[in-house]
């Protein structure tokens, strides 16, 4: 009987590394990150077998590292993803993701009557209400925002 071939993604010199996205929403991460691009390499792995999740998606980007409203958006969709920053082929900080208590600034609200949705000056704040799957209430019109109509914001 013949062995299969065995294929592996090359390691990345300098990038990120997202890793245990929520299966099926590494897409999304893509949209967050406004990828692909003419600058970044981008490895996408979908449906991974993981002994702890079950099923994962992992994104690698290369020449890339993700600013702090990246990371913001990412946690919205994926709240059990890690961040592997590569420098020189070596792992250099590895984080978890972690969804604040109050997002700002990152969404609108859904709803057409909400101050936030008027001429006012006003940033869009959201509490977290559930954190799996993510559910946020608007701070202002208290409309409750469940994950496919976060999702379509990106």
């Amino acid at each position: 009987m013949k062995k299969p071939k065995e294929l592996k993604v090359k390691p990345i010199k300098n990038g990120t590394v997202i890793d245990h996205i929520t299966a099926n929403k590494a897409l999304n991460v893509l949209k967050i990150l406004n990828l692909p691009d003419n600058k970044s390499q981008v490895s996408i792995a979908i449906n991974v077998l993981s002994p702890n999740m079950g099923t994962k998606d992992i994104v690698k980007v290369e020449n890339r590292e993700l600013d702090t409203n990246e990371v913001d958006k990412i946690a919205l969709i994926a709240p059990k993803a890690t961040i592997n920053f590569i420098r020189d082929y070596e792992l250099v900080d590895k984080g978890k993701i972690k969804l604040s208590d109050e997002i700002k600034g990152l969404l609108k609200c859904p709803n057409p009557n909400c101050i936030t949705n008027t001429s006012e000056p006003v940033i869009d704040r959201f509490y977290v209400i559930e954190k799996e799957p993510v559910i946020l209430r608007c701070h202002y019109c208290d409309r409750i925002i469940e994950e496919d109509e976060i999702e379509a914001q990106f």
